[in-house]
Protein backbone atom coordinates (compact mmCIF):
# COMPACT_ATOMS: atom_id res chain seq x y z
CA UNK A 1 0.00 0.00 0.00
CA UNK A 2 1.18 3.67 -1.16
CA UNK A 3 1.49 6.31 1.06
CA UNK A 4 0.23 9.17 0.19
CA UNK A 5 -0.10 12.92 1.13
CA UNK A 6 -2.94 15.06 -0.18
CA UNK A 7 -1.89 18.74 -0.63
CA UNK A 8 -3.90 21.82 -1.64
CA UNK A 9 -4.88 23.00 -4.83
CA UNK A 10 -4.69 19.19 -6.29
CA UNK A 11 -0.67 18.63 -5.31
CA UNK A 12 -0.39 14.91 -4.32
CA UNK A 13 2.88 13.74 -2.15
CA UNK A 14 3.32 9.65 -3.23
CA UNK A 15 6.00 7.00 -2.60
CA UNK A 16 3.91 5.11 -5.42
CA UNK A 17 6.66 4.05 -7.90
CA UNK A 18 5.04 3.56 -10.51
CA UNK A 19 4.41 6.96 -10.47
CA UNK A 20 7.89 8.50 -10.76
CA UNK A 21 8.98 9.81 -14.45
CA UNK A 22 12.51 9.08 -14.37
CA UNK A 23 13.35 11.38 -17.43
CA UNK A 24 11.87 14.08 -14.87
CA UNK A 25 14.30 13.28 -12.31
CA UNK A 26 17.35 12.76 -14.20
CA UNK A 27 16.85 16.09 -15.75
CA UNK A 28 16.11 18.10 -12.95
CA UNK A 29 19.34 16.62 -11.07
CA UNK A 30 21.67 17.20 -14.14
CA UNK A 31 20.58 20.90 -13.41
CA UNK A 32 21.68 21.03 -9.76
CA UNK A 33 25.60 21.13 -8.51
CA UNK A 34 24.95 17.74 -6.90
CA UNK A 35 23.93 15.95 -9.72
CA UNK A 36 25.88 17.03 -12.56
CA UNK A 37 27.45 14.64 -14.49
CA UNK A 38 25.11 11.70 -13.13
CA UNK A 39 24.51 9.89 -16.16
CA UNK A 40 21.02 8.58 -16.17
CA UNK A 41 21.71 4.88 -15.53
CA UNK A 42 23.87 6.26 -12.50
CA UNK A 43 20.58 8.26 -11.08
CA UNK A 44 18.43 4.95 -11.38
CA UNK A 45 21.04 2.63 -9.68
CA UNK A 46 21.32 5.33 -6.80
CA UNK A 47 17.55 5.12 -6.03
CA UNK A 48 17.00 1.62 -6.96
CA UNK A 49 17.16 0.85 -2.94
CA UNK A 50 15.92 3.61 -1.62
CA UNK A 51 12.48 5.14 -0.47
CA UNK A 52 11.51 7.74 -3.35
CA UNK A 53 8.88 10.52 -2.90
CA UNK A 54 7.37 12.47 -5.68
CA UNK A 55 5.07 15.73 -5.24
CA UNK A 56 2.53 14.94 -8.31
CA UNK A 57 0.74 18.49 -10.10
CA UNK A 58 -2.92 18.22 -10.35
CA UNK A 59 -2.06 16.53 -14.05
CA UNK A 60 -0.28 14.06 -12.54
CA UNK A 61 2.82 15.38 -13.70
CA UNK A 62 5.73 14.88 -11.33
CA UNK A 63 7.09 18.54 -9.69
CA UNK A 64 9.10 17.51 -6.77
CA UNK A 65 10.74 14.81 -5.44
CA UNK A 66 13.31 13.23 -2.48
CA UNK A 67 14.69 9.61 -1.86
CA UNK A 68 15.64 8.39 1.36
CA UNK A 69 18.78 6.15 1.91
CA UNK A 70 17.31 3.69 4.80
CA UNK A 71 17.41 0.66 6.83
CA UNK A 72 14.25 1.56 7.68
CA UNK A 73 14.62 1.41 11.58
CA UNK A 74 17.15 2.90 12.72
CA UNK A 75 19.36 5.47 10.17
CA UNK A 76 17.73 7.33 6.76
CA UNK A 77 20.06 9.35 4.58
CA UNK A 78 17.61 12.35 3.12
CA UNK A 79 19.05 13.17 -0.65
CA UNK A 80 18.30 14.26 -4.08
CA UNK A 81 15.37 16.52 -2.62
CA UNK A 82 13.87 19.23 -5.84
CA UNK A 83 10.83 21.26 -6.28
CA UNK A 84 10.25 22.34 -10.08
CA UNK A 85 12.00 26.00 -10.67
CA UNK A 86 8.67 27.11 -11.67
CA UNK A 87 6.97 26.11 -8.58
CA UNK A 88 9.69 27.14 -5.77
CA UNK A 89 8.21 29.27 -3.15
CA UNK A 90 5.13 27.91 -2.82
CA UNK A 91 5.75 25.75 -0.01
CA UNK A 92 5.84 22.01 -1.70
CA UNK A 93 9.73 21.56 -0.67
CA UNK A 94 8.68 22.38 2.82
CA UNK A 95 5.64 19.95 2.23
CA UNK A 96 8.04 17.25 0.86
CA UNK A 97 10.06 17.46 3.67
CA UNK A 98 7.66 17.47 6.55
CA UNK A 99 5.93 14.20 4.34
CA UNK A 100 9.04 12.59 4.32
CA UNK A 101 9.95 12.56 7.98
CA UNK A 102 6.23 11.71 8.47
CA UNK A 103 6.32 8.61 6.47
CA UNK A 104 4.67 5.78 8.51
CA UNK A 105 7.82 3.22 7.32
CA UNK A 106 10.25 5.40 8.97
CA UNK A 107 8.57 6.00 12.44
CA UNK A 108 11.42 4.62 14.30
CA UNK A 109 14.19 6.15 12.15
CA UNK A 110 15.79 8.20 14.71
CA UNK A 111 19.44 8.66 12.71
CA UNK A 112 18.56 11.45 9.77
CA UNK A 113 21.60 13.31 8.05
CA UNK A 114 21.77 14.99 4.71
CA UNK A 115 24.24 17.12 2.81
CA UNK A 116 23.28 20.41 1.54
CA UNK A 117 25.34 23.63 0.49
CA UNK A 118 22.32 25.93 0.72
CA UNK A 119 19.20 24.65 2.00
CA UNK A 120 20.22 24.91 5.72
CA UNK A 121 17.66 26.85 6.92
CA UNK A 122 14.66 24.68 5.36
CA UNK A 123 15.93 21.34 6.79
CA UNK A 124 17.15 23.42 10.47
CA UNK A 125 13.30 23.96 10.83
CA UNK A 126 12.51 20.13 11.29
CA UNK A 127 15.49 19.63 14.30
CA UNK A 128 18.85 18.99 11.28
CA UNK A 129 21.57 20.92 12.47
CA UNK A 130 25.27 21.72 10.83
CA UNK A 131 26.96 18.77 12.04
CA UNK A 132 30.12 19.66 14.21
CA UNK A 133 33.30 17.60 14.10
CA UNK A 134 33.49 15.15 17.20
CA UNK A 135 36.16 12.86 15.42
CA UNK A 136 33.85 10.11 15.08
CA UNK A 137 32.29 11.07 11.48
CA UNK A 138 34.36 9.88 8.79
CA UNK A 139 33.81 9.64 4.79
CA UNK A 140 36.22 9.18 1.72
CA UNK A 141 36.06 10.52 -1.37
CA UNK A 142 37.47 8.03 -3.63
CA UNK A 143 37.89 10.32 -6.39
CA UNK A 144 40.15 12.05 -4.80
CA UNK A 145 41.81 9.16 -3.16
CA UNK A 146 42.36 7.74 -6.99
CA UNK A 147 43.71 11.03 -8.01
CA UNK A 148 46.22 10.70 -5.14
CA UNK A 149 47.50 7.35 -6.24
CA UNK A 150 48.25 8.18 -9.68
Amino acid sequence: MSYEVNLPKGYVISDDRGRIDMEVVHTALAGVYWGLDRSRALTERSWANCLCIGIYAPDGGLVGFGRVLTDYALRAHLGDVFVRLDLRGAGLGKRLVESILAHPDLASVSHWTLTTEDAHGLYQRYGFRVAEPDGKWMTMDRTSTRREKE
